[in-house]
């Protein structure tokens, strides 16, 4: 019943005759446009660019715009959009993401929605997922917007700040995910206005937009300075950890990949390091880096979760298998890693500025996507992102065979069978693509072939140099390419000569992704655009997946039907409990996902009110009302601190009249006498008049210009020191705050109400700060603003730690007076206290 109900009342159904109306119009003006001579095609770009600046909206030129486009392709690139891509664009135009099958040509699709919304001449951005992809597609198809007059500009990691600039410059920008989060993390720790690169986000089409949007969602982009050094520490706990035995000293949960000391490993530790408690506050580093190291040992496999190479660890993307160099496990796991390689061990770093994609990407104006696998993810879109999944139909029918699962008792004997499909496939000129998840089956199976002699490709992280050779031959008569879930994106695999005839691409999956999409993506590979093909997964009840979602029924069943390796169990019930567990697995992940963005959002709340606080500082030219605003705040918070008691005569106005010669005034400017006999409103005011005439002095002293151009250096140099401190310290607090579930509290109601009074005591301190440099620090020489710390971008995808270039101001120093009181607060004169010291 409720399969007729959905079939009745499918959205989907609904969205495609929208869209097929919209594609109707588009094609009504085909023979017009085909009519028109080069030149006034070109024309037609600036007649809708006259035409939106004058008032018409994008909708009312998308018609007129498409069927332009549409022609111009024709012309430059010798490709004429489908039916189905018209629909497919207008659905990216509306801000949904186009399901569109592979090899149903999604790259073109985009070009007729950027080319619309570029009109508007506030930048349109394309995104993928690596630098090849963004270079390859802004090379092929930025060949049609600069014939129709378009700029376009590719933004990679190796450009300089000036080249970047120019590339947000251009109406259609090629970029990847990572670059564009850490340019807009960079662009909010410039020290001038002029230094920023990006423009505001207006519209962004994301490719692989699952990818990009969901399996990277878990990972924030983080820019680091370094932190303490622990390179022994974690050489001792690794050395350690080695000897811990599994069940005696730890346990270890393969459902969660959990690991847990037991009382007896704890013994263990405070044994070997001679301490008496682990858990006494003086050890908590010891404690955690022990942890950290018995966790690399147990849960982090090397050709599986990480390489290593060039005496450097590199971690493997679990869902594409590419390598992403540059990028560290956080919380001193890359760290006990590297001790357990024997390879040098790096220091911690400390973050300095962070964003999830998830809060980066819902910064755009628009935001589309395209992918050949977002409907099983369509309530995740729609909740964090406002983005609907429209499926759009391919342009022929889909003719592949996909093959109910075969399931083996054995790992071995499941590599047996692969094997001997190969063989036979390989033997009749059937090209053969075969599909695993990690870097280690791949090998095994290359080592299954070479034995038979059969001549094969191997694409993973360890080659994926020479990706575009190997899938360009992966479709020819008698290939056989054994690939990661790395070929999976991006990637178009032609059919050969005499390969049609043989049946098509074969694609052959050695065991099943927790993620339903990335099969999906692997048997994309095959039957594009109406070719045939034939797509098998080979499972056995020892694969991860089989074994943390309780394979024991069905072991128990294979057995008591005296089924082994040669008689593998084919059944729809068993494919459907392994689709089922994947279910399970889809649903942790978007929890895990929706928890970590409810937890971002504390931190986005406070980003968005520094970064902008921080833009009206570059932006604004004369400071002094925030600065004076500040210190106001910081006197009445003296003021009220040290009036607490209902009694005036109790007051502790000798620490005031201190506190004020050592932060805000010359020493004996305010005296304990000119304090007595003042309610707390007339100290108030008493006080403020007389810094508000030292700051009047101080100007006289300096000159405006150089006054304002003070008040922007302590102002920068506040607000970035604090708020970095403040981002570690809130990333410390969310390590610990699940704890708090213990006490029957909710750590996330925990995180959000410690979160805002952290923040309020940091905004008190960046006010403190402003105000004690504001009025102490003398100038001797010449100004120029200051980095607090130097940074990295420490986790890009694929193309090495970004550094961020910002420009080197000579360094010229702030001095306090000698005779003034020390800024560090202690009450005695400089010179007798920190010496020389900059503001």
């Amino acid at each position: 019943m409720l399969g007729v109900l959905n079939k009745v009342f499918d959205p989907n159904k609904r969205d495609l005759k929208r869209l097929e109306k919209t594609a109707d119009s588009v094609e009504a003006l085909a023979a017009d446009y085909a009519a028109l001579s080069d030149d006034a095609l070109k024309a037609k770009t600036d007649e809708f660019v006259a035409r939106h600046a004058k008032g018409e909206t994008l909708d009312d030129l998308l018609p007129e715009a498409f069927a332009t486009v549409r022609e111009a392709s024709k012309r430059v690139l010798g490709m004429y959009p489908f039916r189905v891509q018209i629909m497919g664009a207008v659905s990216l135009h509306e801000g949904n993401i186009s399901e569109m099958k592979t090899g149903e040509g999604k790259t073109l699709t985009s070009t007729l929605a950027v080319y619309l919304n570029a009109l508007a001449k506030k930048g349109v951005h394309v995104v993928t997922v690596n630098e090849y992809l963004a270079s390859r597609d802004a090379i092929e198809m930025g060949r049609l917007y600069e014939w129709l007059g378009l700029t376009v500009g590719m933004n990679l990691n190796s450009l300089t700040k000036d080249e970047k600039r120019a590339a947000y410059a251009a109406d259609v920008t090629y970029s990847t995910n990572n670059e564009l989060g850490f340019d807009y993390l960079r662009d909010n720790m410039v020290l001038y206005k002029t230094d920023m690169v990006q423009r505001p986000l207006n519209y962004a089409v994301i490719d692989e937009v699952d990818s990009i949007l969901i399996d990277e969602a878990r990972t924030p982009l983080i820019i680091s300075g370094q932190a303490a050094k622990a390179a022994q520490l974690y050489m001792q706990a690794n050395a350690f950890a080695r000897l811990l035995m599994k069940d005696t000293d730890y346990t270890f949960d393969e459902t969660t990949k959990g690991v847990v000391l037991t009382e007896e490993g704890i013994e263990k530790i405070e044994k070997a390091f001679s301490i008496d408690n682990l858990f006494d506050m003086k050890h908590v580093r010891l404690n955690h880096a022990v942890n950290q190291s018995l966790k690399a040992q147990v849960t982090m496999h090397n050709d599986v979760d990480y390489v290593v190479q060039d005496g450097e660890v590199v971690i493997v993307d679990q869902f594409t298998g590419r390598l992403m160099k540059g990028r560290r496990y956080s919380d001193g796991l890359h760290q006990a890693i590297e001790a357990k390689e024997g390879l040098e061990v790096q220091n911690e770093s400390m973050t300095m500025a962070t964003i999830t994609f998830q809060n980066f990407f819902r910064m755009y104006s628009k935001l589309s996507g395209m992918t050949g696998t977002a409907k099983t993810e369509e309530e995740e879109f729609r909740n964090i992102y406002n983005m609907n999944v429209i499926t759009i139909p391919t342009n022929k029918p889909i003719i592949r065979d996909d093959r109910v699962d075969l399931i083996y008792a054995t790992i071995a004997g499941k590599y047996k069978a692969v094997a001997e499909d190969i063989a036979e496939r390989h033997k009749n000129g059937q090209p053969v693509l075969v599909g695993t998840v990690a870097i280690e089956t791949s090998e095994i199976i290359s080592a299954y072939l070479k034995k038979e002699g059969i001549k094969h490709s191997v694409l993973n992280a360890k080659n994926h140099a020479s990706e575009a050779e190997i899938i360009l031959n992966a479709g020819q008569k008698g290939a056989v390419t054994i690939a990661t879930n790395m070929a999976g994106r991006g990637t178009d695999i032609k059919l050969g000569e005499g390969v049609i005839e043989a049946g098509g691409l074969a694609v052959l999956g050695t065991e099943r992704h927790e993620s339903r999409r990335i099969d999906n993506q692997l048997r994309g590979r095959s039957g594009r655009q109406g070719d045939p093909g034939v797509t098998q997964f080979y499972l056995s009840l020892e694969d991860d997946l089989m074994r943390r979602f309780g394979s024991d029924a069905m072991r128990s069943m294979m057995g008591k039907l005296g089924m082994d390796d040669s008689q593998p169990l084919q059944s729809k019930m068993v494919t459907r409990s392994v689709e089922s567990a994947q279910k399970r697995v889809e649903g942790n992940n978007f929890d895990a996902r929706k928890r970590l963005l409810q937890y971002d959002d504390v931190l986005r709340q406070q980003r968005e009110v520094i970064y902008k606080e921080r833009m009206e500082v570059l932006e604004t030219g004369n400071m002094r009302s925030l600065v004076e605003k500040m210190i106001d705040s910081s006197i009445e918070r003296m003021v009220y601190a040290h009036t607490v008691d209902e009694k005036p005569a109790n007051w502790n106005l000798k620490a005031m009249s201190e506190l004020i010669g050592a932060n805000l005034l010359p020493e004996h400017t305010i005296t304990l006498a000119d304090l007595e006999g003042k309610n707390q409103q007339e100290l108030i005011e008493f006080i403020t008049a007389a810094v508000n005439k030292r700051y009047d002095e101080k100007e006289e002293e300096l000159t405006s210009d150089r006054m304002r151009e003070f008040e922007k250096v302590v102002l920068l140099r506040s607000i970035d020191t604090k708020w970095i401190d403040h981002i570690d310290a809130m990333d410390q607090l969310r390590q610990g705050i699940h704890l708090r579930a213990y006490a029957q509290n909710d750590p996330l109601r925990e995180y959000q109400q410690e979160g805002f009074a952290m923040f309020e005591e940091m905004v008190q301190a960046i006010e403190e700060d402003v105000a004690k440099y504001a009025m102490k620090a003398e100038i001797r020489s010449n100004l120029e603003r200051e980095e607090v710390a130097k940074g990295q971008a420490v986790n890009p995808k694929e193309d090495g730690p970004a550094a961020v270039k910002r420009k080197e101001p000579a360094r010229k120093d702030v001095l306090v007076g000698r005779n003034d009181p020390c800024p560090c607060g202690s009450g005695k004169k400089y010179k007798n206290c920190h010496g020389t010291t900059t503001a």
